[in-house]
């Protein structure tokens, strides 16, 4: 059918007489389904422009619309109307409450059972866009209509198209196969976003979803779409209360499906792989927005893994032995990328959540912290959070391990190996250069205490009082 563009009265009484025709053939059906669909598809193109398409959005046009969508057997006419119904949606945000009046919400929820791409595209849409500006209860339809179950079949189908060995002709290819997996990935994140107590009903769907990352080709940009929809689902079913105590045990469905026993580190390790790649594809202006979701989501996985798990993310997280033949933060690894990212004026949101990532890598344990970031990187966020610095840390931070079980001394403050540093060559101080330097060290270690950061002697005070250091005579 050729669609009419029609606008100004003309549109507005096309539209109206369009709707009454529809209703009208709901009680006394004279129209074939081809003509059906062919006035849905002319109320579609009206409704793309609100201006003169008033009667869609109302309660009677939005009734008509969700019989045919929700009601009709005919799948063509049903997704034409669910389309209609879909744009309405978008382009008018109080109609989101009138479908919800009308009680097409458990409506919506029973067609998800469907297998139709098309269908869990729609219905993921309008099921999404009601999350917004309405009060659709989502718990009945969990409970009651078994939304949940739905969305959980409809990843697995998205999941199952990634099968080894590979067939990429089966994998999602078409457009519509994508922009499905995105909206109801999109939807799941806004149940659990609003609705946590819904978590635990989507448990089932984060191997599927780790199935599609791990298995399908990374974009060009590691971050665009579907993964940042994934890794945006993954990170609200990641969410438990249980501390892993004998009184609040770890939750062992979610445990079995972020670790898997065959291979425990799998999942977070690609997790790693893809902020590694991100972090170096996306300008540093971008990183706040693209990347913040991951290193949540990592943090949220650290807090839950087991310790073989943890030992695997602190390897790959912290700076390494090679990483201290420079002054930390100088290589190009992603550990050092992280350390300068959590410095960088381009970052405020990542800057204190690396910091603060760095710190449970540490075991939020401030000599260990400093031990492994340098105090020069650590002293910042444990004044910022008002933790206490022991008095042995800096001393403790002058070792650190080798990677073969054994420590080496390393430059307390830039966490360089010592025997790497340069030597630079500089010429004797004067007695008279010796004191002044000591008033200034004085006066520094002085202010230093006065932070309550670190709680130390001051070293040049100890000095004059042990005799190590004398006043310098007039004749001097």
């Amino acid at each position: 059918m050729f669609t009419q563009q029609k606008s100004g009265k003309a549109k507005l009484d096309d539209v109206t007489k369009i709707l009454a025709d529809l209703k009208t053939d709901l009680g006394t059906p004279k129209l074939s389904s081809q003509q059906r669909k062919e006035q849905l598809e002319q109320l579609k193109v009206y409704g793309r422009d609100p201006t003169n398409a008033d009667p869609i959005f109302t309660k009677d046009g939005l009734r008509t619309l969700g019989r045919y969508a929700f009601k009709e057997k005919d799948t063509a006419v049903s997704q034409e109307a669910l389309r209609c119904i879909a744009n309405a949606l978008l382009l008018q945000p109080k109609a989101r409450q009138v479908l919800v009046d009308l009680g097409h919400g458990p409506d919506a929820a029973e067609k998800f059972k469907s297998d139709s791409i098309d269908d869990e595209f729609l219905l993921s849409r309008i099921l999404f866009l009601t999350t917004y500006g309405a009060n659709l209860d989502y718990n009945e339809l969990v409970n009651e209509h078994n939304l949940a179950d739905s969305i959980n079949a409809a990843l697995e189908r998205h999941a199952d198209r990634y099968i080894e060995p590979r067939q990429r002709t089966k994998e999602h290819t078409a457009p519509m196969d994508l922009m499905a997996l995105s909206e109801t990935l999109k939807l799941l994140f806004n149940i659990t976003h609003f609705h946590p107590d819904l978590s635990q009903h989507f448990t089932s769907s984060i191997p599927n979803i780790f199935k599609v990352l791990l298995r399908r080709d990374a974009p060009t940009k590691p971050l665009d779409a579907p993964v940042s929809f994934l890794i945006n689902a993954l990170l609200n079913l990641v969410r438990e209360e249980g501390t892993g105590g004998a009184s609040q045990p770890h939750d062992p469905d979610l445990h079995a499906a972020l670790f898997p026993s065959i291979d425990p580190p799998r999942n977070v390790t690609h997790l790693i792989t893809i902020l590694d790649t991100a972090i170096e594809s996306y300008p540093a202006p971008e990183l706040d927005a693209t990347i913040s979701p991951l290193l949540t989501l990592l943090r949220r996985i650290y807090e839950l893994a087991p310790s073989d798990v943890q030992g695997a993310m602190q390897s790959k997280l912290l700076p390494s032995d090679s990483d201290r033949a420079q002054p930390l933060g100088k290589t190009s690894s992603l550990p050092s990328r992280l350390l300068q990212l959590s410095t960088s004026a381009q970052t405020p949101a990542l800057r204190d959540s690396i910091s603060a990532f760095h710190f449970e890598l540490s075991s939020k344990n401030p000599t260990q912290y400093v031990q492994n970031v340098g105090y020069g990187y650590a002293s910042g966020f444990l004044l910022s959070k008002n933790i206490p610095m022991p008095e042995s840390a800096l001393a403790d931070a002058g070792l650190a391990s080798n990677g073969e079980g054994s420590s080496v001394p390393v430059n307390p403050i830039t966490g360089q190996r010592l025997d790497k540093e340069e030597r630079i060559e500089m010429p004797e101080m004067t007695e008279e250069e010796k004191e002044r330097e000591a008033e200034r060290l004085f006066v520094l270690f002085e202010r230093l205490k006065k932070t309550g950061v670190v709680d130390v002697k001051n070293p040049i005070e100890e000095a004059y009082r042990s005799g190590r250091i004398e006043e310098m005579s007039d004749s001097d």
